[in-house]
């Protein structure tokens, strides 16, 4: 018999308060894959608007090359 249970709901992370600026490359490196790929909103559990936000962030932070565009 399969044991079943409820799944803890992702919580975003920027709806707690926190704020993501496209300087806090550690924080961003949790959002993209080791190819350097943004995850979607399934896998990072963020809101339609932060995961625009974040995704925008992670973009200029490729431009002025703090986080790479392939690995």
């Amino acid at each position: 018999m399969a044991e079943f249970y409820k799944k803890r709901k992702k919580r975003c992370y920027m709806c707690e308060g926190k704020e993501i600026g496209y300087k806090d490359v550690e924080i961003l490196k949790k959002y993209i894959n080791e190819r350097g790929k943004i995850l979607p909103r399934r896998v990072t559990g963020a809101c339609a608007k932060h995961q625009r936000h974040i995704a925008g962030e992670i973009k200029k932070a490729r431009v002025i090359a703090l986080l790479p565009f392939v690995k």
